[in-house]
Order: structure tokens, then sequence, then C-alpha cells
């Protein structure tokens, strides 16, 4: 009697908190991007940590309405050979308007090159006056375990125009899709996903510009730095946007690149980490803006015969998609997918 008396009025006291929790220990490890804790709490496996390996889940936008905000009207700039719209932050490398059905038709043409690779494709909405949408790979980066949601540049006088406000759309695919989102670029932090490259799955280069600066880097490092993954930034010149404009990896230890675009420094830091350094030839440096779906196989745009040569000289597979029309968006292959599942 004098027991259960006792455990009563235990029970009444902070003692008796403490003396249950110290039978629950919470742990620390397995860490958040194990397989195991991945598949426990979120279902499988997420995110990258490179940017080769086997290609299992990619984003795609296909081209639609929001297009038609590039007005043919008035808007035709000759002394730079493109439709542009200050206003609204948009632009067209040619002098004719866009083409949506041949757009369309480039696009699943993409889409059907990387299903026949495997790879799954999900679609992911955009503002509905923002013709650069197209380049799902600004949006996020995946990273181990989840996704960092990017702060795109591109604010346009209309509230639905520019490319600000696509964090939106592929936060709210992300989470549908149940992926993990480790963080979101904010404060006065800028961070677009094509600038950002995996050299290896301990390596991350950065390419600094008008689209990239110092508070979002450093958000995005402070991610990584979790997973023990080292950011390397590299200065662009001019006002050329991103990296994969100039590096793209090809192969665990190859990458095509336009020289003209990097730090003379990069190309031995490429050295310094076993990375061949495959150039594209000088009149298609569209080339680079391509995509590997698996190590020494990449998707790239036709009509770059001399580059094509040069990465067969090399070892990598290809796989040509017509891609003309996009191209003259600002952006190709590489710009217009955005991985979230690689093979490690």
């Amino acid at each position: 009697m004098n027991s259960q008396h006792d455990e009563s009025s235990l029970r009444h006291t902070e003692a008796y908190y403490h003396l249950v929790l110290e039978r629950m220990t919470p742990r620390a490890t397995p860490p958040f991007e194990s397989v195991e804790m991945q598949e426990r709490v979120w279902g499988r496996r997420w995110g990258v940590e490179n940017d080769v390996g086997r290609l299992r889940l990619c984003v795609l936008h296909r081209p639609g309405d929001e297009m038609r905000a590039i007005d043919p009207t008035g808007r035709y700039d000759p002394t730079i050979g493109a439709y542009i719209d200050e206003d609204e932050q948009w632009y067209w490398r040619d002098s004719m308007p866009p083409d949506l059905i041949r757009m369309q038709a480039e696009h699943d043409a993409l889409a059907a090159a990387l299903r026949a690779e495997g790879v799954d494709v999900v679609y992911v909405d955009c503002p509905p006056r923002d013709p650069h949408a197209v380049f799902t790979r600004d949006m996020a980066v995946a990273v181990k375990g989840g996704a960092v949601v990017c702060r795109l540049g591109l604010v346009g006088r209309h509230p639905d125009s520019g490319r600000r406000g696509e964090e939106r759309y592929i936060t709210r695919l992300l989470v549908e899709l149940g992926m993990p989102i480790l963080h979101t670029i904010h404060g006065s932090g800028l961070l677009e996903g094509g600038s950002v490259c995996w050299l290896n799955s301990s390596t991350v280069a950065v390419g600094m510009s008008y689209r990239q600066n110092e508070a979002g880097v450093r958000q995005l490092e402070a991610v990584l730095a979790e997973q023990g993954v080292r950011v390397i930034r590299v200065p662009l010149p001019g006002y050329a946007l991103h990296l994969d404009g100039a590096c793209v990896m090809v192969d665990y230890d190859k990458a095509l690149i336009n020289v003209t675009r990097l730090p003379y420094w990069f190309l031995d830091t490429l050295r310094e980490f076993g990375i061949y350094p495959i150039h594209v030839w000088p009149t298609e440096p569209q080339a680079v803006n391509c995509l590997a779906v698996r190590p020494g196989r990449v998707i790239m745009p036709a009509g770059c015969p001399r580059t094509r040569e040069r990465l067969t000289a090399a070892g990598i597979e290809t796989i040509e998609v017509p891609y003309d029309e996009i191209l003259k968006n600002g952006g190709g292959i590489h710009c217009s997918t955005l991985p979230l599942i690689r093979d490690p």
C-alpha cells in the first residue's frame, strides 16, 4: 500500500517527468541525409551529390501561355537584335517573335529523350507572365537529402512578370512530391540553380554574377557545410549569368567548358580534382549547356558537330535534341532541367 502511495505521489512531481524521459533517449544519428533516415521519414532517398550520377527524377516546365507575354509590337531593339521589355524583365534573342509550337515540339523531344533514359519527369507551373520559366534549373538546388529553394533576381513591374515568384511554384511541387526542403534563400540573398555545379561529392562550384550574390551563396554554403561539402566561388565575367554557360560536368572526371567565361585559375582547380576539361568548339558555345543522364552520357543541343566530335573522342556518348527555338529564350538543355534525384 505504501508503495502504491509513493508511486501516486511521485507522478505529481517534476522528478517523475525526468524519470520517464531518461528512458527515452533521442538519437542524432544516423544523419538526416542517410538512406536509412530518408526512407524511414521521407519515403525514399532524395537529392543529389554529383552532376553525373544516373538521373532518376527531373523537373521540367513545358512552354505555354506565358510565352504570349513577349509582345512583338514595338519591343524589338535592332541594336541588340532582340525583343526586350525592361519593365517586365524578359528578352527574346531573335528578330522574329517566339514560335510556341516549335518550342513545345523541342521541349517534348527533350522530355522524350529523358524518359528513354529511364528518367521520371514531373512538370511545374509558373507565373502567367514569365517567359523564362522553362528554365527550371534556376528554381532550386538539389543537395544531399533535399532541396534548397532559390531566390531569383529578375523582378518585373507587373506582379506576375519577371522570374521572382517561381519560388512559390517550385515549393508547391516539392511539397506535393514529398521532397524535404532544407532551406529557402531569404533576406537579400540571390541564388539561381544554373550557377551551381557539383565538381564531386564534396565540392560545389558556384558562379558569382549579378544573379548570385554573397548573401545567397552564404546560405547555400551553410546547408552544404552541415554535409561536409565545400563551396568554391567562381567569378563570371561581364554580364554572364550562370556557371552552366561555362562549365558542365559530363562524367565523374570530365567537364565540358567554355574557357572564355572562366577565370584562369579555375582550370588549375579542375586539374587539382583530376577533372579533364573538354573545350567546346568556339563557334558552338551553346553546346556547353548540356545534361548528363548518367556518367559519360549526355543530352546536348543538335547542331554542334565539332563539340560532339570532341566529346566522342573523350569517350562521352551523346544524344542530340533540336533546341534552336528555346535557345533564343536565353538558355539551353541544362537550364531547362532540374534534377531532384541522382544516384550517388
